[in-house]
């Protein structure tokens, strides 16, 4: 667990660097990330590329509006391990005034690519809670 809210928090991700052009992000496998199998799930890569990239949208984006995920797709490359830790970024592929697509590239404690994925993001027309927007860049709407 970390101290983010909702999924990332349950997931123990971690923010390691947020800026417009750039968010990489940290979690390590355990046994909460286990599907029956005893292997790391892949529904994790996806939830993680998908909040990844919707922080980055949404610092980017600013007070201009907010961003919900209408596409993710995630390819799995290799199998991580328990202990792995997985460190996510994400870089835009294209920001536009009505949508979004963010590329993210997950790799393992031995910097071998795990997952890779593309989320696409809608720009919605409506107030930034003040909260969420606080939350990313130390800012609030006025």
């Amino acid at each position: 667990m970390s101290d983010l809210p909702g999924l990332d928090g349950v997931l123990g991700v971690e923010h390691v660097e947020l800026t417009a052009d750039k968010v990489v992000v940290r979690f390590t496998i355990t046994e909460r990330h286990l599907q029956p199998f005893g292997i790391p799930h892949g529904g994790i890569y996806c939830a993680v590329h998908e909040s990844t990239a919707s922080v980055a949208a949404q610092i980017w984006l600013g007070e201009k509006g907010v961003v919900v995920g209408t596409n993710n797709s995630t390819d799995f490359i290799r199998q991580a391990k328990l202990g792995d830790t997985i460190t996510v970024t994400a870089t835009p592929i294209h920001r536009g005034r009505t949508q979004q697509l963010w590329h993210l590239d997950s790799v393992g404690s031995d910097g071998r690519l795990v997952a890779q994925g593309q989320v696409r993001l809608a720009n919605l027309d409506q107030p930034v809670p003040p909260e969420a927007l606080a939350a990313f860049t130390g800012t609030t709407t006025g």
